[in-house]
């Protein structure tokens, strides 16, 4: 009986034991596997960062004659790249392709807002033949035709976007679109949020569009934006501070001429393209400075 009893007492034992191992086995096994999802979780949000793509960085010219922030530069301005009769914001996709076909064929090099930027403030040197790209409002043919003519040259280019529009109507880009852009040699930057006229609006008001379009733009590409053009390219004596407040470090108006640091980096002149500029009318606002640009 004793016997028996000390054999029941083993084998319960042995169960126990069992038990106790089984348990701790599997707890280990969960608590394993918990760390090994909190790591891909935190791998996952690292993801993003890691591996960014490499945006297009200021260049380092050598091998051509270069100026210093002593010279101006014409910055050109254009809205819609398509034909309609009549309106000459509308230059049309032939039209346009004519002109980058003589920036290329001349020399030219295309900058970036960076580079600009560096230009300016930190005299970095640029090549000779140095003019800038913009387009205003982000017009879906922006994507369709000027995207596309951009790219055959290898130009650089600046689409200031209405941040209320993108995704909200077929005339305007996509975040999809813009996101491609972005990876292809434009650079995204704010028109504020819905095409404000800033002179008839408070610094409040002016800080709050301007801030907002920013932040919308960084939340579909993950960037920094620093740069913004005056909607009608008004401003009055709050702007400049509201700017700065909201985040930005240069701002274009639509003051005809070519753009140096006399004007500042939150007033810069542009070059006004349009429909009814033929070549040669091209080649005047973008080969003299001193030229009425009206």
């Amino acid at each position: 009986m004793r016997l028996k009893n000390k054999v029941i007492f083993l084998i319960l034992g042995i169960i126990l034991i069992a038990g106790v191992f089984t348990y701790y086995f599997n707890n280990e096994k969960l608590t394993s596997q918990k760390k090994t999802q909190v790591i891909s979780k935190n791998q996952e949000k690292k993801i993003p960062q890691e591996n960014k793509k490499k945006r297009n960085k200021p260049r380092e010219f050598q091998n051509t004659q270069l100026i210093y922030n002593d010279k101006s530069i014409p910055v050109l301005m254009y809205h819609s790249i398509d034909y309609e009769k009549n309106n000459e914001l509308r230059v049309p996709k032939e039209q346009f392709r004519q002109q980058m076909k003589y920036l290329k064929d001349n020399g030219y090099t295309t900058l970036t807002l960076d580079e600009f930027y560096n230009f300016l403030i930190n005299n970095k040197p640029v090549p000779l033949k140095s003019i800038i790209v913009t387009l205003d409002d982000g017009y879906k043919d922006n994507y369709i035709n000027a995207y596309k003519i951009l790219k055959e040259f290898g130009f650089n280019a600046t689409v200031f976007v209405i941040t209320s529009t993108i995704d909200k109507d077929g005339s305007y880009l996509t975040s999809s679109e813009l996101k491609e852009m972005d990876q292809n040699g434009f650079d995204v930057e704010s028109h504020t949020v819905n095409h404000d006229k800033l002179n008839e609006l408070t610094y409040e008001k002016q800080y709050r569009t301007l801030k907002d379009s920013r932040e919308c733009i960084e939340k579909i590409l993950n960037k920094q934006v620093k740069y913004i053009a005056y909607p009608f390219g008004k401003f009055n004596n709050y702007t400049q501070k509201a700017t700065v407040d909201a985040g930005y470090i240069m701002a274009f108006t639509t003051n005809s001429g070519w753009a140096n640091k006399g004007q500042g980096t939150y007033k810069l002149n542009r070059v006004y393209i349009s429909a009814n500029h033929d070549i040669n009318e091209f080649i005047r606002r973008i080969t003299n400075a001193k030229y009425n640009l009206n």
